[in-house]
């Protein structure tokens, strides 16, 4: 999956993916436009749409790319 998330608000981003030990691993994939690749296991997804609904709260979180069906 990728994300663009508000510049000011990766670091946060990123410390609550980590917050949750072993759910996803945050990466940049575009550093100019602010988009991050988000890796997760397809069994984590309903863990994963929770969280960024709750970061919408906090912050900008679009997704750019929605997973691949594998």
């Amino acid at each position: 999956m990728v994300l663009h998330i508000a510049p000011g608000q990766i670091a946060l981003f990123k410390a609550l993916v980590e917050s949750y030990d072993n759910l996803a691993t945050l990466r940049t994939a575009d550093p100019v436009r602010h988009h991050l690749k988000l890796w997760y296991q397809a069994g984590s997804q309903a863990e994963i749409d929770a969280l960024l609904d709750e970061m919408r709260q906090f912050c900008m979180v679009e997704i750019i790319q929605p997973p691949t069906a594998a």
